[in-house]
């Protein structure tokens, strides 16, 4: 058995494809705020990945790049501006931020209804009832995989493996509101190769390269690796997935790395944005 890839790139293309649609129904483009404290090189690569993406389907945006010695206060207070600013429908603060904001205090000061990312305890709190509107990017962009590539959720059994609150929690709470039945593993669960062997779908988010190996895998099953790690190999970086590379000969699909659901979270987060506009209009 060799796994059936599932790639990214058509589900992100479809997605976005949708999302222009969207933009170009609503009397003015939606505007996505995108702030950035300090010029960490990854911080700004996804942020100007962000920005182009977010012009390419239609939508207003722009970058706030602030210095590194910008303060808390600082921060919100713009924060605030941008709450306050009717033509804004989305903010998105990049993390991680410099040591000396409380990463806690900038989330909860954005406001919920632009939200996009999807992080605000109230959104949090939506979610797990079962009426989100805005859910965290990268877990919303693999329901959308699933669905792209008819992988059953309803009656399945589902072991998401990392229980951060970016992605396992999350994907767990998502997975739950589509009928699956739903484990949380971590780093402190109890034979844990026993327990993701009993899943039809496995998604795996623990930030730890080769993490999961073919004999952790049910035959046939769906593997989502959502790892993005850096190594050495033979002297050069490589870009590695949670997943070891041997469980394609046991899974019925996976998703690769790079290529997989990387792609996704930034499609994500722009249909998010136009989300976040249609709510506000409809409420108007």
């Amino acid at each position: 058995m060799t796994a059936r890839p599932l790639p990214g790139a058509p589900v992100a293309d479809a997605l976005l494809a949708r999302v222009a649609g969207r933009v170009s129904a609503l009397p003015q483009a939606p505007r996505l705020a995108l702030v950035r404290v300090g010029e960490d090189p990854a911080s700004v690569s996804y942020v100007r990945s962000k920005d182009k993406k977010a012009h390419q389907v239609g939508l207003q945006s722009e970058v706030f790049a602030l210095p590194e010695s910008t303060s808390q206060t600082e921060l919100l207070a713009l924060l605030d501006r941008l709450n306050a600013d009717v033509a804004v429908s989305g903010i998105l603060v990049q993390l991680p931020l410099p040591p000396h904001i409380s990463e806690e205090a900038v989330l909860l000061a954005v406001d919920p209804a632009k939200d996009v990312d999807g992080f605000h305890p109230y959104n949090v709190a939506q979610m797990w009832a079962g009426r989100a509107a805005l859910n965290p990017c990268t877990p919303a962009g693999i329901l959308e995989l699933l669905d792209f590539y008819a992988v059953p959720v309803a009656g399945q059994r589902a072991v998401v493996v990392g229980r951060s609150e970016i992605v396992g929690r999350p994907m767990a709470a998502m997975l739950l509101a589509r009928d699956a039945t739903v484990t949380i593993a971590h780093s402190r669960t109890a034979d844990l190769a026993a327990v993701t062997r009993e899943a039809d779908l496995v998604v795996v988010a623990v930030g730890r390269p080769h993490f999961l190996t073919p004999d952790m895998v049910k035959p046939g099953a769906t593997v989502i690796d959502v790892g993005i790690n850096r190594i050495e190999v033979e002297g050069k970086g490589k870009i590695v997935g949670d997943v070891h590379p041997d469980v394609a000969q046991v899974a019925g699909g996976l998703t690769p790395v790079p290529g997989g659901v990387g792609l996704l979270t930034v499609a994500q987060l722009m249909a998010n944005t136009v989300t976040a506009a249609e709510l506000v209009q409809d409420r108007g």
